[in-house]
């Protein structure tokens, strides 16, 4: 090599070298992992946490609130917004408790609507300030649902704007059965329970399943597998206000199912939200999903004529939906983990 040549050489060594040094590190260098993108999620649900029965002595489920702690908890998941129902409580009752829980518990404050007080009645369409709210959160973009109370406020939506449909990434929904005989009992007392939010609103059911939005079903099937007692209570109120305030108002709830026969409570909606954050801890399978009308299975004897809806899954003919029935080996504990997050 010349004299020349290694000049040349160790001038542009230097140059490139130097030019390392200065140039901006994120332009060379990426994250060995970097964070997946978080599902953004909008909650509907009748939230009804410490709440008194508002048609009957007792207190209203609790579930619902388990449902939106972990999510609130998760780190996977981005809440865009929160709409509330009647179902187990009042709209009045629903609307506050959301707005709390926002308030209070969640990393982030998030919008809290105000939706439907009863059930879609197809001779009067109507909207609310939670169905205009999801359409203008739906038009900036794609969100996955979670509807934990009757579908009223979705069902309004896809009414008014059945172009929005395309929209949604999925809606899991707590509701569904395989046949009419495969009762809801709670306890040993022989007390039957309702598939409460598709009996309070079936035609919202129906205005999902016509539009074609991707169904997942969290029936009482899967949940009537997992069970809360006075032991995971304890482990919950570990200390964060949201954790207390949630097992101190789960304790009289636990004590209407012992009361009943039970051996705890099951935590129906958290199933729903659990299949958002982690659906690898359920099992579910492809099913058809379709109105079916049958004898009441909650009437009493003396009302046996009495008929209604059901919303039955199998391999007939029907709408698809993913439809879960079994936990996996393990998922009492992560639940409970999921919700001991900071």
């Amino acid at each position: 090599m010349t004299k020349n040549n290694l000049l040349i050489t160790t001038s542009l060594a230097g140059f490139f070298f130097t030019l390392l040094l200065v140039w901006p590190a994120s332009v060379h260098t990426q994250p060995a992992n970097p964070s997946p993108a978080k599902t953004k999620v909008w909650i509907d649900a009748d939230l009804a946490v410490g709440m008194k029965r508002h048609h009957k002595p007792g207190y209203s489920d609790v579930d619902d609130g388990y449902a939106v702690l972990q999510l609130m908890k998760s780190p996977v998941v981005d809440i865009v917004g929160i709409s509330t129902v009647f179902g187990n409580t009042t709209i009045d009752n629903a609307f506050a408790i959301g707005q709390k829980m926002s308030k209070e518990f969640s990393r982030k404050e998030v919008p809290v609507y105000k939706g439907a007080g009863e059930p879609i009645d197809l001779n009067a369409v109507q909207t609310n300030d939670a169905a205009e709210a999801l359409h203008k959160a739906l038009q900036e973009e794609k969100l996955t649902i979670l509807a934990i109370g009757p579908a009223t406020n979705i069902g309004l939506l896809l009414l008014n704007y059945p172009e929005i449909s395309d929209q949604i990434e999925k809606i899991v929904l707590v509701a569904g059965r395989r046949k009419p005989t495969d009762y809801f009992k709670i306890g040993t007392q022989g007390n039957r329970a309702q598939d409460l939010n598709f009996d309070l609103d079936n035609t919202a059911f129906r205005v999902l399943f016509e539009n074609k939005v991707p169904i997942v079903l969290c029936p009482f099937e899967i949940s009537n597998k997992v069970w809360l007692k006075k032991n995971d209570l304890d482990r919950i109120n570990n200390g964060m206000p949201a954790n207390r305030w949630l097992a101190e108002a789960s304790r009289p709830w636990l004590k209407q199912w012992l009361n009943q026969g039970a051996e705890g409570f099951n935590p129906f909606d958290v199933l729903a939200s659990h299949f958002i954050t982690a659906p690898g801890d359920l099992v579910f399978e492809s099913l058809n999903a379709r109105l079916e009308i049958h004898p009441d299975d909650t009437a009493g004897e003396s009302q046996e004529r009495t008929f209604k809806q059901y919303l039955i899954c199998d391999k007939g003919p029907g709408y698809p939906v993913l439809y879960c029935y079994e936990v996996t080996d393990g998922y009492h504990e992560k639940l409970i983990r999921s919700l001991l997050k900071q």
